[in-house]
Order: C-alpha cells, then structure tokens, then sequence
C-alpha cells in the first residue's frame, strides 16, 4: 500500500470513508440530506491543508457541523470508521497522521458539544 501523497488520494478517502458511513444505519440519519456532491470538496481541502499543506482553508469546522443532530458516541463511530478506511486504503507517514490528526479532532468535538449540549 502506499501513503497519502497527493489530493487524489484523499479524494479517495474521503469518497471511500463516507460510502462506508452511510452504510451504517446509525450514522445515515446525522447526514441524511446533506448534498456530498457539493460537500466533499470541502472536506478534501480540509484534509489536504491538513496533510498536504494545501493554502486556503480558513472555514471553522466545528461551527459547520454544530447543527447535525449528532449524538456523543456518533463521534466514536465516525473516527472507527476513518481509521478503518485509511487502515484500508494507505500507510506511512501522511496515513499515520491522518489519524492522530482525526483523533485529535474527534475529542475536541466531542469536548466542545457535550458543552454546547450542557447550555
């Protein structure tokens, strides 16, 4: 297998990483009627400013999901799944920090909704 090296690859992930979460039943109703046509562009420039270093993301992510009627252990679901694609699809460097850097991400959504959810 081969590492994450160009956008393509993370096009690849990201397609691949929501087939596989929109299979799931549990998942499928948080992102029911999202248009991923126009969506996942947006998540591959997210990642690619993560991993590739990509100019230009500057949109605040936590503030783009707070409105999903999402539910704590979702989130746990949603990083199982990424890392199982990324498990699936790639290895080396740029897939080892895809994962810590969606780990980091989960708790920190995970922090900041059990806090917005408290209010």
């Amino acid at each position: 297998m081969k590492d994450i090296t160009i956008k393509k690859d993370i096009e690849l992930l990201i397609n691949t990483f929501y087939d596989k979460l929109l299979q799931n039943l549990e998942m499928k109703t948080v992102f029911e009627g999202i248009d991923f046509k126009s969506h996942v562009p947006q998540i591959v420039h997210f990642w690619s400013f993560i991993l590739l270093d990509e100019e230009g993301y500057k949109t605040n992510v936590f503030d783009k999901h707070v409105h999903l009627p999402i539910k704590l252990h979702q989130f746990n679901i949603w990083l199982n799944t990424f890392i199982a694609t990324i498990n699936e699809l790639f290895e080396g460097e740029k897939a080892e920090l895809a994962k810590q850097r969606a780990t980091v991400l989960t708790h920190t959504f995970k922090s900041k909704w059990q806090k917005i959810k408290e209010e």
